[in-house]
């Protein structure tokens, strides 16, 4: 890891968390994969991104090794409706049309990618974009949506069926900060060669990313203070869910939540010690969660999770 005086020295964070805890979390969390989806508001306040990447050039200055995942909802719907263009969805994902997998693939991989790349490698060489496409490092196959109980085919979109994590190790393990656009190339080379790609929800690639390399924790940036208990009848958070609790919600859930509460789900189910919703309004957000303990959001673990050191991640 570079000692460049161009990187950004680590904050000390504040939030409920003691001065004197954050350099045992530091330390714990040293040398472990994080995985962080980057969606909503934060994608789209000028202060907020920068916030965001400072938060990302901090955890790998202290040690972690942090991946980032990202969507382009609003960017999408914007450039949609530049183009003329309708914005639908079906049980949280996006419809996507021919059409529509243009304007995914030009906004997601020529616009959020370079940006955020571009924000982060102002301290230094760190951050490589990557899409699911480059050298196969995300290959899908359909998805479809379902409403009433009855599947709905929404066009392109996928479900991930792989992630090759020693391609995003081997940048990892350079010191380097990969960037992944929710693209995916066909699991089906027949479907590949007539150069179909996959549009897949950020969150559903970001789950993926993480059960691929083992992550010590997912984090979910969303709109939202964390997963309400009865929306919207009252705004009270759940703090923490099992697995199990958690699947016996998902039915009940608002469509928009769906696919982050997924997500969270199959991280934990596939080897992530945890994962995190959290409220990508609030500046710093990353760095509260990690170093201060806020314990703000949901946390979602496995069902044998039983230690109270796990809660705080």
């Amino acid at each position: 890891m570079s000692d460049s005086p161009s990187e950004p020295p680590v904050p000390p964070p504040s939030g409920p968390g003691r001065p004197g805890d954050v350099l045992p979390r530091m330390a714990r969390h040293r040398g472990k994969t994080v995985v962080i989806k980057f969606g909503g508001h934060a994608m789209v306040d000028d202060d907020l991104k920068t916030a965001f990447a400072m938060d990302v050039l901090c955890l790998r200055q202290a040690g972690l090794r942090p991946v980032v995942v990202h969507g382009g909802g609003p960017q999408i719907s914007a450039q949609l409706g530049r183009l003329g263009l309708e914005s639908r969805f079906e049980g949280g994902l996006r419809v996507t049309t021919d059409e529509t997998m243009d304007v995914v693939r030009m906004v997601l991989a020529g616009q959020v990618q370079r940006e955020l790349v571009g924000l982060l490698n102002a301290h230094g060489p760190h951050a490589v974009g990557l899409t699911g496409e480059d050298a196969r490092l995300m290959t899908a196959v359909k998805r479809y949506a379902e409403k009433d109980g009855v599947p709905v085919d929404i066009g392109r979109v996928g479900e991930v069926a792989h992630v090759d994590a020693g391609i995003l190790r081997a940048l990892i393990d350079n010191g380097r900060i990969p960037v992944v656009s929710s693209i995916a190339r066909p699991e089906d080379d027949k479907d590949a060669a007539e150069g179909g790609v996959f549009n897949v929800n950020a969150d559903t690639a970001a789950a993926a990313v993480a059960a691929a390399l083992g992550a010590e924790m997912l984090l979910v940036l969303t709109d939202v203070a964390g997963l309400y208990a009865n929306w919207p009848h009252s705004d009270e958070v759940i703090p923490r869910l099992t697995a199990g609790e958690l699947t016996q919600l998902l039915p009940r859930l608002a469509s928009g939540m769906i696919p982050k509460m997924e997500a969270c789900l199959h991280a934990v189910t596939h080897g992530v010690r945890a994962a995190r919703v959290v409220d990508g309004r609030a500046g710093h957000s990353i760095l509260l969660q990690i170093f201060a303990g806020d314990g703000s959001g949901t946390l979602v673990v496995p069902d044998d999770h039983v230690t109270a050191e796990g809660a705080t991640a």
